[in-house]
């Protein structure tokens, strides 16, 4: 965690009134982040890098973050290469669709539409702690031992492209746990519950965003 702690990274964690927002801040900060909670654009383009949160249901988060125009300012920051890491909710918000509550667009950063847990009998949600397995290499993981296990709570899950795929997790079927593409990072479990293994994770992700080559 030492990089991100020498690095000063500038996070900005983008408000709309759904997600763990302190929890994320605080993890962020003990790993060496500087971090702002924030909906203002010109605050989040400050930022080395962008963390859309969520908690709660994906049709209300995109209608929430349509109005404050945070769906725009997400696409610019992607286009400009500034690193952006979805978290729970906030990962499934990168992908084109969801099925959730009769159904809604998201982002579209990433291919791929988000459809009910197929758990084979399981309850749902799936709550807690589960191993995640690499798919190829990702800076998210760096120092990570393979099967870690990582905090969930979800009931739905995405399924991107095969070669977006960092990571994979299992209940009741194997899903894509994180995503990583470029400049784009998405991980469906709570890095900010997940003890040591998530203040690594989030540690990485400073490093990368301290690290990454933007434009305005």
């Amino acid at each position: 965690m030492s990089a991100a702690a020498e690095s000063g990274a500038r996070v900005a964690i983008l408000d709309y009134g759904m997600g763990n927002l302190r929890s994320v801040e605080k993890a962020l900060e003990r790993v060496g982040a500087t971090v702002s909670i924030t909906a203002d654009h010109a605050a989040a383009r400050d930022a080395d890098g962008v963390i859309l949160p969520g908690v709660g249901a994906f049709p209300k988060a995109m209608t929430r973050i349509r109005e404050l125009g945070l769906d725009e300012l997400v696409t610019e920051r992607v286009a400009a290469g500034v690193p952006v890491l979805g978290i729970c909710l906030g990962l499934q918000l990168l992908f084109s669709h969801s099925d959730e509550m009769g159904g809604a667009d998201g982002l579209g950063v990433l291919e791929g539409d988000v459809t009910e847990l197929r758990a084979d009998g399981l309850k749902v949600p799936h709550i807690g702690w589960a191993h995640v397995e690499r798919d190829g290499d990702s800076r998210l993981f760096d120092g990570l031992d393979a099967g870690t296990p990582f905090y969930f709570v979800h009931t739905y899950a995405a399924r991107p492209e095969a070669e977006d795929v960092a990571a994979t997790a299992g209940y009741g079927e194997r899903f894509a746990c994180a995503v990583e593409r470029d400049n784009v990072y998405g991980v469906q479990f709570h890095p900010e519950k997940s003890s040591s293994a998530g203040l690594r994770l989030l540690a990485n992700f400073a490093a990368i965003c301290a690290g990454a080559t933007t434009t305005a």
